[in-house]
């Protein structure tokens, strides 16, 4: 794999705050990643949230308006929320485009019977609760793989590790994809490095992690990172654009997310939702062109991936047992 270090952007204010005496300490090289995707890129877009094929349109068409490259879109509501011709539709445009196309795979705990999700610790959070609500995953990875589907979200550790051995036995297919979502991301190196030998194959982080945790968390792993530049006001609303080239930097291969706070809830999606997913998805891809045009200035928008890609490389992996043991 082609290794590679981030470049050294200009930082914001740089000059005017030299001549007040205010300049920043010196970067040091030994906080940036030492990664990269496959291809030599060290970040790509994702435009998150597209919870059909009439807002993936709005962010195909605002993406062509606003010059936004994408890498991946991805769906928060779930496969079950799709009928075979929404997915289809949205496999065949993303497929004309290059684009990853990503779906969440459930049931998952927050819409299940479980009440302690309801409650003030959030119990079990977003993981399957029993062996049906693992099968319903299962189920949902089968049929979104079988019409074309390549990249899967997961919100469960034992999930994952059941994909990842279904795709390891020729049961999915094999450049299937796992990304693991960000209400369970880790937040410590040790938690990263087990989710990448579980099966993943990109890692959601909580946007409020700090920059030192980006590095702390390269040291032990060179799975891509996927990281909301700016959070949905259930993940903390924060805004971190201004931090880009940094995160990028520190957390190279990074998946810049570009999500949208101040803006309703919208899973499970419905046709009552409509207005707002359409507004909402067309918003991003702005929120996107906002990111893009800050590291143009700063000259940091070096180093994005082709097109196309979607890939992570070779990570490492627990080794799966035998069966018949």
């Amino acid at each position: 794999m082609t290794e590679a270090s981030a470049p050294a952007p200009r930082r914001p204010g740089e000059q005017a705050l030299a001549t007040l005496g205010l300049a920043a300490p010196a970067l040091s090289p030994a906080d940036a990643s030492a990664h990269a995707f496959p291809d030599g890129g060290l970040w790509r877009t994702e435009i998150p949230s597209v919870e059909g094929p009439e807002s993936l349109a709005e962010v195909l068409k605002e993406s062509d308006r606003l010059d936004v490259p994408v890498h991946r879109v991805s769906q928060g509501s779930g496969v079950w929320m799709l009928t075979d011709a929404e997915i289809t539709e949205m496999v065949d445009a993303c497929a004309s485009r290059s684009i990853e196309l990503c779906l969440f795979t459930g049931p998952r705990g927050t819409w299940d019977i479980g009440g302690s999700t309801r409650t003030d610790s959030g119990g079990a959070g977003l993981r399957a609760r029993g062996h049906d609500a693992l099968a319903g995953c299962v189920e949902d990875a089968l049929r979104a793989t079988g019409l074309g589907v390549k990249c899967l979200l997961v919100a469960d550790e034992g999930v994952l590790w059941t994909l990842h051995g279904l795709r390891e036995r020729g049961v999915l297919p094999a450049d299937t994809t796992f990304k693991v979502s960000a209400l369970i991301g880790p937040v410590n190196p040790a938690a990263y490095a087990v989710f990448e030998r579980l099966g993943a194959d990109s890692v959601n982080i909580p946007s409020d992690l700090a920059l030192a945790h980006f590095t702390e968390i390269r040291r032990v792993s060179r799975a891509p990172m996927d990281l909301y530049i700016e959070a949905p006001d259930d993940l903390g609303g924060y805004v971190r654009m201004y931090e880009a080239a940094e995160l990028i930097r520190r957390g190279a291969p990074l998946y810049l997310k570009f999500g949208l706070s101040k803006s309703p809830g919208i899973y499970p999606f419905g046709a009552q939702l409509r207005e707002t997913a359409l507004s909402s998805a067309r918003e991003r891809v702005r929120r996107g062109r906002l990111v893009l045009d800050l590291l143009g200035r700063h000259g940091a928008d070096g180093g994005m991936s082709p097109l196309g890609s979607r890939l992570p490389g070779p990570l490492n992996r627990f080794p799966l047992t035998d069966d018949k043991d």
